[in-house]
């Protein structure tokens, strides 16, 4: 099954989009209305920064989870032994963000949210009836003015020859959250498991926005919309030398709501991370 990018504009873009992300997890769109400048000015301007010292004065807080995480502390996707390629900083509006960095990554951030509000809400649109019976609120609301909300400014380094054995820029893993907003990064490599187990490359045509499942609407749709494992390959040949920023914002329900019969949002986040040896 191939990945399809949908029209945002088209008249039928809520549906295919729905459709696809029940076939696949993931959906893919184009003439959305997330600014592509807007993308690209914050992908210049983090790129500099993680090319600097400077991101070491904002080294992650244990407690809280903002700010930067250095490659040495990267994360290892569950199941694999090997860390990650890649260094990252957390931003929430809470927490620490330079100066320099804020009004465009705020900006962003609060877009996207209101972006992904609007895709909830065609998501919850087209569940079909047994389905949507089992959301204790709208999908929207559950995410609506979330403080657990999460914005990820991601660097994958070029790559020197000198990686552990085995790493990648990121194992194949699933998200915990909702659903994951993800502009198309600056370089390809993102792929996504199909049914058969065959790994399908996602449409990253700068200017596409890529919308994937995450475990918590996977447990709050009994399963009809999956969450699908997804990795980032290695880069080849010349694009070996080039860096890699992505921008995925993570929507976190308020911690009380509540998923299913068996978790409330917090209860499911906690046993993840549990299992990931994050807490």
């Amino acid at each position: 099954m191939k990945l399809e990018t949908i029209d945002y504009l088209a008249p039928d873009a809520a549906e295919k989009f729905v459709e696809s992300l029940h076939q696949i997890g993931f959906g893919v769109l184009r003439n959305h209305p997330i600014s592509q400048d807007l993308v690209e000015t914050i992908y210049k301007e983090w790129h500099a920064f993680f090319s600097t010292e400077e991101k070491y004065n904002f080294r992650f807080n244990v407690d809280t989870q903002d700010g930067f995480f250095p490659p040495e502390v990267s994360e290892t996707a569950k199941g694999n032994d090997v860390k990650d390629i890649k260094e990252f900083y957390h931003v929430y509006p809470w927490g620490q963000i330079p100066d320099s960095l804020r009004e465009n990554i705020m900006a962003y951030y609060n877009k996207a949210n209101a972006f992904a509000e609007e895709l909830l809400s065609w998501i919850e649109k087209y569940s079909p009836p047994e389905v949507a019976e089992h959301y204790s609120i709208a999908l929207s609301k559950m995410v609506h003015e979330s403080t657990q909300t999460l914005l990820r400014v991601l660097h994958y380094p070029p790559m020197k020859g000198d990686e552990e054995s085995g790493a990648i820029r990121a194992a194949a893993h699933e998200d915990i959250n909702l659903i994951t907003i993800l502009p198309a990064a600056n370089e390809k490599g993102l792929q996504v498991k199909d049914k058969s187990g065959e790994w399908l490359d996602v449409p990253s045509d700068f200017g596409n926005i890529i919308i994937n499942i995450g475990d918590m609407l996977q447990e709050a749709s009994g399963g009809y919309f999956p969450s699908t494992s997804h990795r980032v390959i290695n880069p080849e040949g010349q694009d070996k030398t080039k860096s890699r920023i992505s921008l995925p914002l993570f929507l976190h329900p308020h911690p009380e709501v509540v998923l299913s019969e068996r978790y409330t949002a917090n209860e499911y986040l906690m046993e993840r991370l549990r299992e990931l040896g994050v807490i």
